[in-house]
């Protein structure tokens, strides 16, 4: 249950990171922010596993990086198609 709660405070995070670095507004609700977010996490483990970067001897910053830029990724693909199908 707590590492359920966890990924989706991660996700959250991610989230609002990413929605900060695009420019103008996305207007998708929190609950998809989060999903996005968690959603960009997963994929980033993902491949810094497959690039061989997940465990370091220190701070996992390429993993991080990854893990933001597949949650900027997400936002920017489904923040305008949220806008689409919200003003039909």
């Amino acid at each position: 249950m707590f590492q359920l709660l966890w990924i989706l405070m991660i996700g959250f995070v991610l989230g609002v990171l990413a929605k900060l670095i695009l420019r103008g507004p996305q207007s998708i609700p929190w609950w998809l922010t989060m999903l996005l977010g968690a959603a960009g996490a997963l994929l980033g483990n993902l491949v810094s596993g497959w690039i061989g970067v997940r465990h370091t001897s220190g701070i996992d910053w390429t993993r991080h990086l990854l893990q933001i830029a597949f949650a900027v990724a997400l936002v920017a693909l489904v923040a305008p198609a949220w806008s689409k199908s919200r003003t039909r």
